[in-house]
């Protein structure tokens, strides 16, 4: 095997929350970089000339004490990625870490006093590097320092960022798990937070709008269950009212634009979906104008006060809704049809999506599809089906399998990773 393409030992720079590499990194940065270009020379020009097309690209990333690696730094040509690996490998740590450069808490969700490195500080960090359609290159980074784990650090080219939610107006993520094979049997929380991403990936102000809502619905929580001050409910309520509809309509127009996307090639490999919101205020944004109804859900909401406080939570807004989606083909709600059906579904819902962002001319942030398992329970056919409309789309993708034979329909258009032994290495179809 080539020279390592990810360089994990120890000890790992811990508790430096973003990791910033220095020259000497620089310079391990570009032997990694050749060492995984496994295609040909010419392979490796028309990659480079797709990924020009697609606009900005990641094309590094440094991972410190983070989950199973002590330390990583991985580069990328641009092509789609497929990481091939036995469970355990550490496959699905590269995708979470990728999506931390993002609001949210990533593919997994999870607490921020999981993610460091056991047997580590107890710091992790995440630095990531994207290159523009115009050479130009940005830096992001996250991470947590030992001394205050529950605190997340963001970085944009070096300076501190407010939080995760700045990282929405710079990239975009999509993402599917295994985890997300039940979404349509699962509670409506579930599917509300997968479109809820589906509608960022299409308006990054969609994220702030939600933590506005969030955080004034638990401020007024806490002042109705401590009796506080009348007015300041009322003018609480009137933060809720206007980002809660805000919220609404978003997802309508989201939920409207997958029913009229179409991906060239989808429809013989992953059924269309018939989509319909239920929630009071996206229902009653259909009859009447938004500013009718923030007026309606504020008042509404003052007359309810006595009710959420003894609930203990606000019983009406946009955090009751859900999403309802039907197999077009058959007329059949998405829960009962088959688990592969549900799961070429979830995935055609994606593909359109994917297509809705690559139509928006005004697309500053690019969109990055993380794939956790994409190819585990499809056939031979729907594989190279799905890897030629996701290179057709030209987004970079990040795709894991336990077998690299599941890849093999991607040939060269590909980079090809394996995951063993706490690190990434070249791998090759043969």
């Amino acid at each position: 095997m080539s020279e390592a393409a990810v360089t994990s030992a120890g000890p790992a720079h811990a508790g430096t929350a973003p990791a910033r590499p220095d020259a000497s990194s620089g310079a391990r940065g570009a032997a990694s970089h050749d060492a995984l270009h496994g295609a040909s020379h010419d392979a490796q020009e028309n990659a480079s000339a797709r990924a020009a097309c697609r606009g900005a690209r990641l094309t590094r990333l440094i991972l410190n004490d983070f989950r199973s690696y002590a330390r990583a730094d991985l580069a990328f040509d641009g092509r789609p990625v497929a990481i091939a690996g036995a469970n355990g490998a550490g496959k699905t740590n590269i995708l979470e870490a990728i999506s931390l450069i993002g609001p949210g808490r990533g593919v997994r969700g999870a607490r921020l006093d999981e993610l460091p490195r056991i047997g580590g500080a107890g710091g992790w960090a995440v630095s990531a590097r994207f290159m523009d359609a115009g050479g130009d290159e940005r830096r992001f980074g996250v991470g947590a320092e030992p001394s205050r784990p529950a605190r997340r650090v963001c970085r944009i080219d070096d300076a501190a960022a407010s939080g995760p939610g700045a990282f929405s107006d710079h990239l975009r993520f999509l993402w599917l798990t295994p985890a997300m094979d039940r979404l349509f049997m699962e509670g409506a929380g579930e599917r509300r937070r997968f479109l809820d991403r589906m509608t960022l990936a299409c308006d990054p102000a969609h994220g702030r709008r939600a933590s506005a809502f969030e955080q004034a619905m638990r401020q007024r929580q806490r002042l109705l269950e401590e009796g506080g001050d009348p007015a300041l409910a009322s003018a609480l309520e009137i933060q809720m009212a206007e980002n809660g509809v805000a919220i609404a309509a978003g997802r309508r127009e989201t939920a409207a634009r997958l029913a009229a996307a179409e991906v060239a090639g989808a429809a013989d490999l992953f059924p269309a979906a018939d989509i319909a919101l239920e929630g009071e205020l996206e229902a009653a944004l259909a009859d009447a104008k938004a500013a009718d109804v923030e007026e309606d859900y504020a008042a509404r909401l003052k007359t309810r006060r006595r009710l959420d406080a003894e609930a203990g939570r606000a019983l009406l807004g946009p955090h009751r809704s859900d999403l309802l989606v039907y197999h077009r083909g058959k007329g059949r709600p998405a829960r009962l049809c088959s688990t592969g059906e549900q799961k070429a579904l979830l995935i055609g819902l994606v593909l359109a999506n994917a297509r809705i962002v690559a139509a928006q001319e005004s697309a500053d942030a690019p969109l990055i599809l993380l794939l956790d398992e994409i190819a585990a329970h499809l056939d031979p056919d729907r594989r190279a089906g799905l890897f030629s409309i996701i290179d057709a789309l030209g987004f970079q993708a990040f795709m894991t399998g336990t077998d690299k034979a599941l890849f093999a329909a991607w040939g060269e258009r590909a980079q090809h990773l394996e995951a063993c032994g706490g690190a990434l290495h070249p791998a090759t179809l043969t």
